[in-house]
């Protein structure tokens, strides 16, 4: 089963359309700060927020960085 992690500041514009939009759509996800747990963000080589990862096992089976909802429209579950 697919899960989703959005990497994200609470002062972030972008950040919020994303989880706007995310839940729009009803996609269930899991919203971490990077700066709070940086060992996950090492592990997932966050560079920037937003960071939307989509996971199959613990493997990155898509990354979407940045408020792009023609990407985001793309999560499948």
């Amino acid at each position: 089963m697919a899960r989703i992690i959005k990497f994200e500041k609470n002062d972030c514009a972008p950040c919020a359309q994303v989880s706007a939009y995310l839940d729009n759509k009803g996609i269930r996800y899991e919203t971490i700060n990077p700066f709070d747990q940086p060992d996950l963000a090492a592990k997932f080589k966050i560079r920037t927020v937003p960071t939307v990862l989509v996971l199959d096992n613990e493997e990155v089976q898509q990354r979407i960085i940045g408020f792009k909802p023609e990407e985001l429209a793309t999560i499948a579950l």
